[in-house]
């Protein structure tokens, strides 16, 4: 079963909204990394907003990343997105159990940290990657993305986030969120439209809970605006990882890392996002050793095109 991910735009092209049921997806990072329920908050809101955020790139091979660093227990958090909404992630810790915070509610702060900052690079396949940072303003991420578009890419967005545990079973009983931007066409009134709209707004899991779709959710933000469907796509967890991407993830490690690799009767890499492991031989060790040692021969070999 995937989840679902919509993107509309009102009528007169002054902004446009996004949401995603991304239950399916939390459940199995939860599966994947065995995370305590405040961390399923945590990282299950970030994998949504890298979702929404990731649906918004144009390229077939551009990814999103984010990362939240900040001074909570279970600090860092990294979620990656590609083109069509499909993210990987992990976290620094997954077991971190905390009390509820002063509102009766997961403490997604108290694991995240309030101190730190949100990194965002976008991978557009140009020879740099897009890279910007913002301080955390709270830790719930929701905040700290608002706080991101407005100070890295000065769009006016709203954003809200949420992931609903079981408190008992520490299941996943409902995930997603949504995100209005405005355009640059949008004026003073249009701003203040939003405002209205987005005041008295239910949680985005309460929607989910009572059966809203997508869709139903981005009309029940923006009741004042005749929005229209730009596009739809399932989107669920899905890691990249493979033996050969492992392999070159090795061969990066260098010549002296992989000798002494290559001393050891195998060696053990594993997927941070996926938990899967790959097992590499001694002698496939000892074949890559060798061919770093060969590149840098032919690397030293090679003439110098410098002239005086």
């Amino acid at each position: 079963m995937q989840d679902n991910l919509i993107r509309m735009m009102d009528r007169d092209g002054v902004l446009c909204v996004l949401a995603a049921d991304t239950t399916e997806m939390v459940r199995e990072m939860q599966r994947l990394h065995g995370t305590a329920k405040v961390v399923s908050a945590a990282l299950g809101r970030l994998l949504t907003a890298a979702s929404l955020m990731g649906s918004m790139l144009k390229g077939e091979t551009d990814s999103v990343t984010l990362t939240v660093r900040g001074d909570g227990p279970a600090s860092p958090l990294t979620a990656v997105s590609d083109s069509r909404g499909n993210v990987r992630g992990c976290a620094g810790r997954v077991d971190v159990e905390l009390p509820l915070n002063a509102k009766g509610k997961l403490d997604v702060a108290g694991a995240v940290g309030k101190a730190g900052t949100l990194t965002v690079v976008r991978d557009l396949g140009l020879r740099e990657p897009y890279v910007g940072q913002v301080p955390l303003v709270s830790g719930e991420i929701a905040e700290d993305v608002t706080a991101y578009y407005a100070a890295s890419e000065q769009i006016p967005t709203v954003c809200a986030l949420g992931v609903l545990v079981d408190p008992d079973t520490q299941g996943i009983l409902r995930a997603g969120g949504f995100m209005v931007q405005l355009l640059p066409t949008a004026d003073d009134g249009v701003i203040d439209r939003v405002e209205r709209c987005v005041q008295g707004v239910r949680p985005v899991t309460t929607m989910l809970f009572e059966g809203m779709k997508p869709e139903d959710i981005c009309r029940a933000v923006l009741p004042e605006f005749a929005l229209e469907v730009l596009d739809s796509a399932s989107v669920g967890y899905r890691c990249t990882c493979s033996h050969e991407r492992t392999k070159n993830a090795l061969r990066a490690t260098g010549l002296e890392a992989l000798e002494e690799m290559a001393e050891d009767a195998e060696t053990r890499v594993t997927c941070n996002f996926c938990n899967k492991t790959y097992v590499f031989s001694q002698n496939e060790m000892r074949a890559l050793a060798e061919e770093a040692k060969a590149a840098l021969a032919d690397e030293h070999d090679a003439p110098d095109d410098t002239t005086t």
